[in-house]
């Protein structure tokens, strides 16, 4: 599954013969799930569009299976690739059950009538989005979210060798888009099928997507593994943020710091003891310090973003002197200290001490 597969050569994209986008270049492998990212009106839907044929290629080539997209036929086409976009498909009298055979009509007859083979893929399909419960309802009469299922069922009953999706989680609970992703990340790495969509929520996109295609102005700006792509400033400009941050250990996206410069409160934590705090600080708009927190801690990663201050220590390194003091003059111009739990051991004994210096001022909550 390394050679080759799906190919985008300086592509241009865009509607009635004016470039959106332009010089698009990718590599895509078979069985790899490749997520677009990037602010609303980027031109992602229009890149997916245009790889399905929906909108005319303005440039460059697509090339799938060593084939120009162009040069397949759509009967073809629609025997190894599947579509969901977002447009509301507009059926009358159809049921889930219905919408899903759909899927198998590139396979059937002129007349589309399906065998007990074609009934049988059609149920395993609803089975593999859990929505069998759904084949008898009326595909207008459910919910957003249960249509966005049945309409994955129907790509799944294609049985495509490449699946296009636009926003699949949209208008899904937090459950039903875990499953669904994971339906995703089974098919493709249980049975090659190569997975291209665009997703709203980047902390998804960060755990479920082999690479990462950042789309920006008129160009992709970025295009490479999770890693590569998610870091803070990489989002902080694909996104144009200027009111918070991304934080890419936890692939969430936080508020601004509180305002002010000078701390009320210093918070002693550690091993994620203190992110329940700082996030207390932040909706109160509360400035605060943080410390002593060896830079391999947990807490460290938020209070880094939040906090006014915060005082550091290298990993394993016993507490110095130096910062020993610091942490003491920011108590002192705290009106509190709150322990949000600390475990202490060799290496940040020290931490007793400053335990100590802020009861005896009588500060320490």
């Amino acid at each position: 599954m390394n050679e080759k597969y799906f190919e985008l050569s300086n592509l241009s994209v865009g509607y009635n013969k004016k470039t959106l986008i332009h010089d698009i270049c990718l590599d895509i492998k078979k069985g790899e799930i490749v997520t677009l990212i990037g602010p609303n009106g980027a031109g992602k839907s229009t890149i997916l569009k245009s790889i399905t044929r929906q909108l005319e290629i303005i440039g460059g080539q697509v090339i799938f299976d060593s084939n120009e997209i162009r040069s397949i036929s759509y009967k073809e086409l629609s025997t190894k690739m599947a579509v969901v976009l977002t447009e509301r498909l507009k059926t009358e009298l159809l049921t889930c059950h219905d919408i899903v055979a759909t899927g198998r009509y590139p396979y059937t007859g002129r007349l589309g009538v399906l065998s007990h083979e074609d009934e049988e893929k059609v149920d395993n399909a609803l089975r593999a989005v859990n929505a069998l419960d759904l084949g008898g309802r009326d595909f207008n009469a459910i919910s957003d979210g249960q249509k966005q299922r049945i309409l994955l069922a129907r790509a799944i009953c294609q049985e495509p060798e490449i699946i296009i999706l636009d926003e699949p989680t949209s208008f899904l609970d937090i459950r039903y888009k875990l499953e669904l992703l994971s339906i995703l990340g089974r098919m493709a790495k249980k049975n090659g099928i190569t997975i291209i969509m665009t997703l709203h929520e980047i902390d998804l996109a960060q755990k479920i997507s082999d690479k990462i295609v950042c789309v920006s102005g008129d160009h992709v700006t970025r295009y490479g593994t999770p890693q590569e792509v998610f870091q803070e400033d990489v989002i902080k400009e694909l996104y144009n943020i200027d009111n918070g941050f991304f934080d890419p250990m936890f692939g969430s996206i936080e508020l601004m710091k509180p305002a002010g410069d000078k701390p009320e409160v210093f918070v002693i934590s550690s091993g994620g003891t203190g992110i329940p705090v700082y996030r207390e600080m932040q909706k109160t708009n509360t400035p605060f310090a943080a410390g002593i927190l060896f830079r391999n801690d947990m807490d460290y990663q938020l209070a880094r973003l939040l906090a006014c201050e915060v005082v550091t220590e290298e990993p394993f390194e016993e507490i110095s002197d130096e910062n020993f003091e610091r942490a003491k003059e920011l108590i002192t111009g705290c009106s509190r200290v709150i322990n949000a739990g600390v475990h202490i051991g060799p290496g940040n004994r020290r931490i007793k001490e400053l335990l100590e210096f802020a009861e005896a001022q009588g500060k320490l909550e």
